[in-house]
C-alpha cells in the first residue's frame, strides 16, 4: 500500500486496467440490453447498432409481462438466492471460526473433509438428492433448492473463510474473553466485522451459480409455482422457434439484480481478492 502511494503512476496504471476489464466484462450486458429494445428483424441485421425510431421495440418486454408470471419467477430466484447466501455465509463462518479457533485431534482432516465439495461436483449425486428430497416431501418446494445450494457453497465458503479467521489477532479475541464475552458474541461482534472483504467474496462467487442455475431447478422443483427466473425464461426457447425479443428482454431483467449486488459487494470483494497480495 505504501508502495502504491509514493508511485502515482502504478495507481494511475492499476484503475485504468481495472477499467479496462471492467468494460470488457460489462460488453456483453451492454449487447443483451440493446438488443432487448429491438425488433427481431433489427436484432440479426445490426446486432451491435443502438436501438432508433426504426428498430426500437418493446415487444420482448410485453411478451415477458403477459406469458407465464414474471414477477414470482422473479420473487423465487430472490428468496432461493437471499436465504442461500445468508445459511452458506453463517454456517461456512461459524465452521471456518472453529476450524481456526480450536485446536482438536482430526482438526485438519476435518478441514480436507468439509474442503473436498470443491473437487467433487454436486450434480454427481442428482439422482440420490432427488430420492431424498421425495422422500421428505421437499418436490417442489423452495426449501428443497436452499438445501441444495447451502450445501454447494459451504465448502468454497470454508476453504476461504478459514484462512481470514486465522489472521485475526488473538489478542483481540482473549481481550474480549476477559471482558467477559462469550464465544458466540466474540464470533459475531468481533471477528465477522474484520471479516467483511471475504464473506463479500464467499457471497459474490455464491451468488451467480445459484441465480443462474437451471439444473436443479428443472429437477426439484419445476411447478409453476416454484419456477425460478432461469427456467421460467427457458419458455421462450423452444425446439424449432425461440423468440429473441423474450429471451433478450427477460434476460435484461434477469441480470439487473445480480449487478446491483455486485456492485454492493464490490468494494469489499476487491478487498478480500486483493488481501495479502499488496504489502
Amino acid at each position: 500500500m505504501n508502495k502504491a502511494r509514493r508511485n502515482p503512476g502504478t495507481t494511475i496504471a492499476a484503475h485504468g486496467a481495472l477499467v479496462l476489464y471492467t468494460l470488457i466484462a460489462l460488453f456483453p450486458v451492454f449487447v443483451i440490453l440493446i438488443n432487448s429494445f429491438k425488433t427481431r428483424k433489427a436484432i440479426f441485421r445490426e446486432p451491435m447498432a443502438l436501438p432508433n425510431t426504426e428498430s426500437f421495440s418493446m415487444i420482448g418486454y410485453e411478451t415477458v409481462l403477459k406469458q407465464g408470471d414474471f414477477f414470482l419467477y422473479f420473487q423465487n430466484s430472490m428468496i432461493v438466492t437471499v436465504v442461500s447466501l445468508f445459511l452458506v455465509l453463517l454456517f461456512g463462518a461459524m465452521a471456518a471460526f472453529a476450524l481456526a479457533e480450536y485446536r482438536f485431534r482430526g482438526n485438519t482432516l476435518m478441514g480436507l473433509y468439509l474442503a473436498l465439495g470443491i473437487m467433487i461436483p454436486i450434480r454427481i449425486g442428482t439422482v440420490a438428492i432427488l430420492e431424498m428430497m421425495v422422500a421428505t416431501g421437499l418436490v417442489n418446494t423452495l426449501t428443497a433448492l436452499i438445501l441444495v445450494y447451502t450445501a454447494q457453497g459451504l465448502p468454497l465458503a470454508v476453504f476461504i473463510l478459514s484462512a481470514f479467521m486465522k489472521g485475526v489477532s488473538d489478542d483481540l479475541k482473549n481481550a474480549g474473553r476477559i471482558d467477559g464475552l462469550s464465544e458466540y458474541m466474540i464470533f459475531f461482534r468481533l471477528v465477522l466485522p474484520l471479516v467483511r472483504p471475504a464473506l463479500a467474496t464467499v457471497a459474490v462467487f455464491n451468488m451467480i451459480p445459484i441465480w443462474n442455475d437451471l439444473w436443479f431447478p428443472l429437477i426439484l422443483a419445476p411447478s409453476e409455482e416454484t419456477k425460478t427466473l432461469t427456467l421460467g425464461s427457458q419458455v421462450f426457447i423452444g425446439q424449432f422457434v425461440t423468440d429473441w425479443n423474450a429471451v433478450l428482454s427477460a434476460l435484461s431483467m434477469a441480470i439487473l439484480p445480480v449487478m446491483i449486488l455486485y456492485v454492493f459487494f464490490s468494494r469489499q470483494l476487491i478487498r478480500g481478492i486483493t488481501s495479502g497480495a499488496v504489502k
